[in-house]
């Protein structure tokens, strides 16, 4: 993680400056990584507003492996996430368009998310670190307890991110699902990482008030 997205460890921030350090101090690295993560999404949403879904799930079987690519150049290390999830694209965008059965897309996030939640879930007590504090260890001093809980959530958020994309597949019109796996999921993503960043910000700054704190 770049250095400019560390968060402060001194003072008292507004909630405001809080995501503003996070979200628009990125490094111009940052800002392609983020470009090569949300632009297979786009080419899906675009080619299934110019033909269909079956053709759209084609282009993103294109699009992702580029994408991963694309982020493994700029990172120059290899996002395993973003190649689970392009091997469950491949896998069941495949079976999407042998069977000519949207369902099988329909479930690629859903399942996706959930193996996830499993594989955060077990490093609570497998290996020395959870997932999330090998992730953003660079971020925050957090200690064991709190690394637990920030794990804990994204174990709760993948839960409900899948149980929420596959309501949405089955209660409402295609057209409203395509929309939501595009727009929806990222912008609940969006909102879950600013609670994050705030929550381990503040976590931070007390953790230093407490090791700082005057002697009476």
């Amino acid at each position: 993680m770049s250095p400019d997205l560390l968060p402060p460890r001194f003072g008292h921030r507004s909630i405001y400056a809080i995501i503003r350090h996070h979200f628009f101090a990125a490094t111009r690295e940052t800002q392609m990584q983020l470009l090569a993560d949300f632009l297979p999404l786009l080419f899906f949403f675009a080619a299934y507003l110019y033909d269909d879904l079956y053709f759209a799930v084609g282009v993103l079987m294109v699009a992702m492996p580029v994408g991963l690519v694309l982020k493994t150049y700029l990172t120059k290390k290899l996002d395993k996430i973003y190649l689970g999830s392009t091997i469950f694209l491949l896998v069941m965008g495949s079976a999407t368009l042998f069977f000519r059965n949207p369902q099988f897309l329909y479930w690629k996030p859903t399942a996706f998310y959930w193996v996830v939640s499993i594989v955060f879930l077990t490093s609570q007590w497998i290996g020395e670190k959870t997932v999330v504090e090998r992730l953003f260890a660079q971020a925050a001093e957090l200690n064991r307890d709190q690394w637990l809980k920030l794990n804990l959530m994204w174990v709760a958020f993948f839960i409900f991110a899948g149980g929420i994309n596959i309501y949405v597949a089955y209660s409402f019109s295609e057209p409203v699902w395509v929309k939501f796996k595009v727009f929806g999921l990222l912008g609940l993503t969006l909102i879950f990482v600013i609670i994050q960043a705030v929550w381990m910000t503040a976590a931070s700054n007390k953790n230093d008030s407490s090791v700082k704190e005057p002697e009476a």
